[in-house]
């Protein structure tokens, strides 16, 4: 490692891909890093930025605690499964910095040193569209966009319970996420935004880490290449597996994030099997330039029909119009914040030895 990279501070790394794009699996890879922790999935970070002026001046430590208490206690956040204790952090909270950024950050770095790992990081799909609300926190973050074919990623999106919406809303969501990467690579540039492909990462993910690992500024580590017991639980799913053909995929996909072992090397390019023609023929108009351009081949199947792709383009402004709307509440929110939000410098502590 070179001595600037050896003298960086220890950055947080935000990961982010569309969903299905196999974030869980480079979860777990750069958890196995022995100097880096990041949590299955938190949902506590983008709810505490939207709720930021509903707790009051931070400088009031009544305030702080009172946040704490949010954060800590709601099962909404997933507190409970980052395995802290509540009272404790709360406290630091509480003691520590008066910006919503340094009281996530202490939450984040208690999570690494339960590991034992000075560094911390976070995944989540959905901070796709929210790089700009985490750089207010985290202004010297660093951020991984891992990128799959999009029409495995619809075939995915449309697998999920929670999913809600139709295939128009999946294919536009791969769209929109590689738009934002393609506008985050111009803006934060080579030292803070990074972009590798799943694809890539399962057939060679020895090499794809030690790239990532060199962007990171961390030495590889061959730990990462193996899964083991670090990926994350599957959470309950609704209906039976035995109703569809499209359910098949879904048992893979539960594999792909449960299972235990070497890097998975079977699932690529499962969507042949997963989308009806129709479907692949409307992703593959609506994606247009943009998969050519990540090496992924065309289907040959035939286009998608008029009222099809007519139906596309309004579920695409429809989502246009909700996030222009949501980014002026957004710019309307931040008139009214008692505080800054950025992490402040915490104290120095000592690591202590991971748990075994």
């Amino acid at each position: 490692m070179s001595p600037d990279l050896a003298s960086r501070p220890e950055r947080p790394i935000f990961l982010f891909g569309c969903t299905g794009s196999g974030t869980a699996l480079l979860r777990s890879m750069l958890h196995a890093h022995p100097r880096i922790a990041i949590p299955t999935e938190t949902r506590f970070v983008l709810p505490a930025y939207t709720a930021r002026c509903e707790f009051g001046d931070l400088n009031d430590r009544e305030n702080r605690r009172a946040l704490a208490t949010w954060l800590t206690e709601r099962p909404e956040t997933r507190f409970s499964e980052l395995g802290l204790d509540a009272a404790e952090v709360a406290a630091e909270i509480a003691a520590g910095p008066p910006t919503l950024g340094s009281a996530l950050g202490i939450v984040f770095r208690a999570y690494a040193r339960r590991f034992g790992k000075p560094r911390w990081g976070d995944r989540r799909p959905a901070y796709a569209q929210h790089v700009g609300t985490l750089l207010r926190m985290f202004p010297d973050a660093q951020f991984v966009h891992l990128v799959r074919d999009g029409r495995d990623c619809v075939a995915t999106l449309q697998e999920m319970p929670w999913f809600e919406h139709d295939v128009h809303h999946a294919i536009s969501v791969w769209r929109e996420t590689i738009d934002t990467g393609r506008r985050l690579a111009t803006r934060l540039g080579p030292d803070a935004y990074y972009e590798l492909q799943y694809e890539r990462l399962i057939a060679d993910p020895a090499d794809e880490l030690i790239r990532l690992c060199g962007f990171l500024g961390e030495d590889y580590d061959p730990a990462m290449t193996w899964t083991g017991n670090t990926a994350p639980p599957v959470p309950p799913q609704r209906g039976s597996l035995a109703r569809a053909p499209r359910d098949r995929g879904l048992r893979e996909r539960r594999r792909a994030v449960d299972g235990s072992g070497p890097v998975p090397s079977d699932r690529v390019g499962a969507w042949a099997q997963r989308l009806e023609p129709w479907e692949i023929g409307l992703a593959e108009a609506a994606f247009g330039e943009r998969l050519a351009e990540y090496g992924y081949e065309p289907s040959g199947l035939p286009g998608p029909s008029a009222a099809q792709l007519a139906r596309f383009t309004r579920t695409s402004a429809h989502r246009r119009m909700a996030q222009r709307k949501a980014d002026l509440r957004e710019r309307w929110q931040r008139r009214y914040e008692p505080n800054p939000v950025v992490c402040l410098p915490a104290a120095k502590t000592s690591t202590p030895a991971p748990i075994r």
